[in-house]
């Protein structure tokens, strides 16, 4: 079973969005953890602030097969596959890790924005400090010390499912 990380991210109606996109990754993985959901500021472009957090679980689900399932969860969330990449999202689900694969389809794998946005790597150093970044070959809790980026500003919320 691969060990998977999966970001989530919403700005659009974010609070609907977000918890839709959260139960549904939880009814298709019922045993996972939950980083505490942070409030961030857009990058690369204006607009809403997001909610963002990580997910993360163990599956059988072949990487293709996982793909598949996110841009339907997306899909199912208003996400459309028109939306340019810096844009505002009903939900955005991205697979950060899957074990330590490397490769660029049918997903980039190590995800490129864990090193670059705090919105990523704060919520994945809270739930997989000790996680090895293939690339990198350190583990996300020192990519987390050694992050040096202070115009990105993000801070926790209140969240709980119902």
């Amino acid at each position: 079973m691969a060990h998977v990380f999966i970001s989530i991210g919403s700005n659009v109606d974010r609070d609907r969005h977000f918890r839709q996109g959260l139960a549904a990754l939880i009814s298709h993985f019922p045993d996972y953890v939950h980083s505490d959901v942070y409030e961030s500021e857009p990058v690369g472009f204006s607009g809403r602030n997001f909610y963002n957090s990580v997910f993360a679980t163990h599956t059988d689900m072949a990487l293709s097969d996982l793909c598949v399932l996110l841009k339907q969860i997306e899909r199912d969330n208003g996400r459309t596959p028109q939306d340019k990449k810096f844009s505002p999202r009903t939900l955005d689900l991205d697979i950060l890790f899957y074990d330590d694969m490397i490769c660029d389809t049918p997903a980039q794998l190590p995800r490129d924005e864990i090193t670059k946005n705090a919105f990523v790597l704060r919520p994945l150093a809270e739930i997989a400090p000790e996680f090895i970044h293939p690339v990198q070959g350190c583990s996300i809790a020192d990519i987390w010390q050694a992050y040096d980026n202070h115009t990105q500003k993000l801070w926790k919320v209140e969240f709980s499912l119902p």
